[in-house]
Parts: C-alpha cells; structure tokens; sequence
C-alpha cells in the first residue's frame, strides 16, 4: 500500500466512516457562495463568521508549508431515539461531545502517519475558521446538498467532519458531483422555509441557530414553527432521501445517557441547573447553555399549551 491508502486504512481502523485527500489550495468557487451568503447577512448573529475570511478559503493560513487536507467523517446517526412525546434534541447532540471524541481520533491518526513519515500537522474539528463541508467534497469523501450537509453516497449525512492539515504532498482524490437531482425535499420540509434556494441557508430561520447560537429571544413569528424542539433540529436530514441508508453508529461515545432517554415532558420543565450540569456534562448541549436550554422548554411548553387549548375548543364545538 502507498502512504494515501495507508492512511486511509488506518482512519477506517479508527472508526471514521470515509477519508479522503484534498490539495491545499485557495477555496475560490466557494468565494463565491460565502461571500454573498455574508452579503446578504444570512449568517444572523454568528458575526464571528465574518473573521478571518482569507483563512477560511484558503487553509494555507492554517500551517506553515500546508500541501494537503486530510479530511474525515464519523457517524452519529442513533441506534435509539427519543419518545416523540418529549422535547428534542438533534441526533448528533444525543451523547459525548464531538469535539473531543474526533479531536481524540484525528490526534491517534496524525500519531500514526508520523511513525511512518516526518509529519508537521494540525487537527480541526468545527473549531477553526475552516470550511469543513467543502474541504470533504475536494477530498472526495460526498457532495454537498441543498441543506447544505456533506452527503457520501451509500451513507446518508449523519456525519461529523474533521480535518488534518499537514505539510505532506499527498495524491488528493476527486471531488464528486451532485446526486441530489432535482429532489428539493429539504428545501419543502423546512418548517421555517430556512432554506431558500439550494445551498443557501439563511441562518436568522434556521431552528439550529435559533436553539442553540440565538442568544436573544426567538422572533414571534418563527416561535411557533419550533415544535417539538429544543435543541437543533434534524428535519432536513430526516426527509432527505439518502438517508435511507444510514445505519446507527458504533461510536459508544455517541450513544444517549440513560438519564437522558428517561427525560419525560415534566422532567424537562422542572430541569434545574444541577440536572443540567450532571446530564449535559462533555456534552455538545452546553452550546446553548442553561438559560438558552429553559428559553427553548418554554417555547415548547407554550406550543404544547396552545395544542391542548385548541383541542379542548374543538372538542366542545
């Protein structure tokens, strides 16, 4: 085996689900996407989206010397979900922070491909002004869709992605096209229409940002097109067709808490700050912290209370 397959083997061994290679250079189609997605202010509150630009399309920035990226998927769609009944969480907010889990991983791979060759390199995982979707597509490993997710065929998009930028010269692999046709599912599915033409996600919409990045109240208007959620949302996943291939992930890591699986409605409306901590602890829920969290089970509460009201109207019509 070269050293590409190599590396690849050894990031399969580690439980990411694809790999693949990308040659470091300036991300000038995605210029385009970015700077107009900015323009528009469809990155809402997130201004820090608006630093470090030169860095984010171009990774050289990141490393003295950079040549390649070694990009990865991990898995997190769940084996077990939540009652319906209850307030959600988005999947990939179920278990372990991924943060730390992938940081771990990409760490023991770097280790790896420095026992075969000298090696300088750094390791990324949504925590650096890098663009993470489209480095995974120049390496090969999917496409990005019209909800803007990372797709690898055969797999679905329940992924989390992760990034080594190394000062090795490495053959890359090809970028895919497209398989997303004329399917606008996502797109339909929205509850908050956030998507609003293909690969353009206006954020100030989108019930991920509004649960989580948000630190203000949520607007009146979009409040009740929240639902049922709590913390992200998954809907532009769960209706998308490639998806019917996932399967659950092997990552213990990512697996729910007990405590959290046993969360019934009223629990979550007495959740107290100590509970918070305890259930939430190396958890990627700390994002929105406690009071964002209660801000959210109260727009739940809300819409559940106007239900019942409506119900209870009709029922004595």
């Amino acid at each position: 085996m070269n050293l590409e397959q190599k590396i690849k083997a050894e990031a399969l061994r580690l439980g990411f689900a694809a790999c693949g290679i990308a040659e470091v250079a300036p991300a000038e189609s995605e210029a385009i996407y970015f700077d107009t997605w900015l323009a528009n202010g469809m990155h809402a509150g997130m201004t820090f989206m608006e630093n470090y630009r030169n860095v984010r399309l171009n990774p050289a920035g990141l490393l003295e010397g950079a040549r390649s990226i070694i990009s990865v998927a991990l898995n997190y769609y769940p084996a077990r979900l939540q009652p319906q009944d209850v307030p959600q969480l988005a999947y990939y907010a179920y278990g372990r922070d991924y943060h730390d889990v992938i940081k771990e991983k990409l760490n023991e791979l770097v280790d790896y491909i420095h026992r075969e060759v000298s090696i300088n390199a750094r390791c990324f995982t949504d925590s650096a002004p890098i663009l993470e979707r489209y480095w995974a597509w120049k390496a090969g490993l999917g496409w990005i869709g019209k909800n803007t997710h990372l797709i690898i065929p055969g797999k679905g998009s329940y992924f989390f992605l992760g990034e080594i930028v190394t000062d090795l010269i490495l053959i890359p692999d090809r970028p895919m096209e497209s398989m997303c046709g004329k399917c606008t599912r996502c797109m339909e599915a929205c509850p908050t229409r956030a998507i609003e033409a293909p690969r353009t996600l206006n954020a100030g919409k989108c019930i991920s940002y509004l649960t989580i990045e948000n630190r203000n109240e949520i607007p009146e208007k979009l409040a009740p097109l929240i639902g049922n959620r709590i913390y992200g949302c998954d809907t532009c996943q769960q209706v998308c067709p490639w998806n019917r291939f996932a399967r659950p992930t092997t990552e213990e890591s990512f697996k729910m808490k007990e405590e959290l699986a046993e969360m019934t409605a009223d629990k979550w409306y007495a959740l107290s700050r100590e509970q918070y901590t305890r259930i939430f602890k190396g958890s990627a829920v700390k994002r929105a912290k406690y009071e964002g969290l209660l801000r959210n089970i109260a727009n739940y509460k809300a819409i559940n209370f106007r239900k019942e009201e409506e119900q209870n109207t009709n029922t004595y019509k």
